[in-house]
């Protein structure tokens, strides 16, 4: 229902921000990535999530869309609610917790307080497919950057063959010679696709 607010930054602390929006202070909570995002400046926007309880009507505040969404996605998991959601953003940004949740990774989501092993798998097994789909995440992409690599597949996929198909020998054969040549890798998948 409300989207964002913006207005005058009243009051800030690690855990919430007071806004004044044409005369009406509201309370947002946020995390301590957004915290760290905001600017001490007196005009301030931030992206609301509004949760409607039987006892409380309680607003949410993101300094990016992106967070908001993770906020959302991490809050449909069974067993997590508002406040661990909070938690897990302030221990982690929200791309690491993306990242973490894309790749399975249970010790890292398992390391945030409050979280346990059964938790921290069911959030992995509920959210991988949306976060993949999402982001657009490749699974098979952790995040090492090799250049050689990239220059080979693209080289590749200018010649015509599939990415996925090219990508997976061109992994064969660098797990075989890490320090290959871009026209090694290239000469290698060649013959082998």
């Amino acid at each position: 229902m409300i989207t964002h607010i913006q207005g005058k930054l009243v009051e800030k602390n690690p855990t919430d921000v007071t806004i004044d929006c044409n005369g009406v202070g509201y309370l947002l909570h946020i995390s301590l990535h957004t915290y760290s995002k905001i600017p001490d400046q007196e005009n301030l926007k931030l992206y609301t999530h509004l949760q409607v309880r039987e006892d409380a009507h309680t607003l949410y505040g993101f300094s990016s869309i992106s967070e908001r969404e993770i906020f959302r996605l991490l809050i449909s998991v069974s067993g997590i609610g508002a406040n661990t959601a909070r938690t897990m953003l302030s221990s982690l940004t929200p791309k690491q917790v993306r990242e973490g949740i894309a790749t399975g990774d249970v010790a890292l989501i398992q390391s945030i307080k409050g979280i346990g092993a059964k938790t921290a798998q069911r959030v992995i097994l509920d959210l991988k497919d949306k976060i993949l789909k999402v982001y657009d995440i490749d699974e098979l992409s952790a995040p090492q950057s090799n250049t050689n690599k990239d220059e080979a597949l693209s080289a590749l996929e200018v010649l015509g063959f599939n990415k996925k198909q090219a990508e997976k020998v061109v992994d064969k054969i660098i797990s075989d010679q890490p320090d290959a040549s871009v026209e090694s890798l290239i000469k290698e998948a060649l013959k082998k696709l």
